[in-house]
C-alpha cells in the first residue's frame, strides 16, 4: 500500500471527512514519526511496532560499476521492531 491508496482508504471509511482533511492528517502522522527519529528519538505504537534508529560505522564499500573503493561515511538508518499483535495476526 502507498500513501495515496492509504488516504483513499481512510476517506472511504470517513466519508464525513474530506481529503485534504486526511491527507492533512497523513502527512502530520508521518511529519511527527520522521521528527522525532531525527531527534535521536523513539516513536512506539502499542499493538503495531516500534520505530527507532540504529547506527551503521563507517566503511570502506565498493563501487559496483567500476569496482573502485569508496568511503561511506558512518550514518544512521531507520529500523521498525513490529509488536507482538502484528507478529501474531502475521503468523495466523
Amino acid at each position: 500500500m502507498i500513501r495515496s491508496e492509504l488516504v483513499q482508504q481512510l476517506v472511504a471509511d470517513n466519508p464525513d471527512m474530506t481529503i485534504k482533511d486526511i491527507e492533512s492528517i497523513v502527512s502530520t502522522f508521518f511529519d511527527e514519526i520522521t521528527a522525532q527519529l531525527a531527534a535521536n528519538g523513539r516513536v512506539e505504537l502499542r499493538g503495531f511496532g516500534a520505530f527507532s534508529t540504529r547506527a551503521r560505522d563507517a566503511r570502506t564499500g565498493r563501487n559496483p560499476r567500476t569496482g573502485e573503493l569508496v568511503d561511506v561515511d558512518a550514518k544512521r538508518v531507520p529500523y521498525f521492531k513490529p509488536g507482538k499483535e502484528i507478529r501474531a495476526r502475521l503468523n495466523m
